[in-house]
């Protein structure tokens, strides 16, 4: 177990689709729950606040980067406990298609397998995000 927490795993997905697509799609908090199950099934704006409700860690709030041309889709998960989680995602242009890249941060109390069981749901949502791109 890395008892510092100072790991970082980067978890990304080539899409078939132009960069701009993809970010617009996955730039929009109303689109995550079809892809972002990590998050949760439903995501709903209260006062201001995005909040996914059937989040498997609980209600979170997540407040997510503004809209830009850069490809940032970063967003911060605030858990239940007040803890709040950094998560940095790009959509980067790969040709005529898209890579998009999460970058896993490894927090100070996640055993080796709760890290890898991170990094596959990360990896499954993106997957998910991916057949949704590449189907519409």
């Amino acid at each position: 177990m890395n008892a510092t927490g100072k790991e970082s795993r980067h978890v990304s997905v080539f899409i078939d689709r132009p960069v701009e697509d993809v970010y617009a799609y996955a730039a929009d908090p109303a689109n995550w729950p079809a892809w972002a199950h990590g998050l949760g099934r439903s995501i709903e704006k209260i006062d201001g606040q995005w909040v996914a409700e059937s989040s498997p860690m609980g209600r979170v709030l997540i407040a997510f980067a503004p809209g830009n041309k850069l490809g940032v889709l970063d967003h911060d998960v605030t858990l239940p406990s007040g803890k709040t989680i950094y998560n940095p995602v790009r959509v980067i242009a790969d040709g005529t298609g898209s890579e998009v890249v999460f970058t896993l941060r490894r927090q100070p109390e996640m055993s080796d397998a709760d890290f890898r069981r991170d990094a596959d749901m990360v990896a499954a949502d993106l997957t998910r995000l991916k057949e949704l791109m590449e189907t519409a």
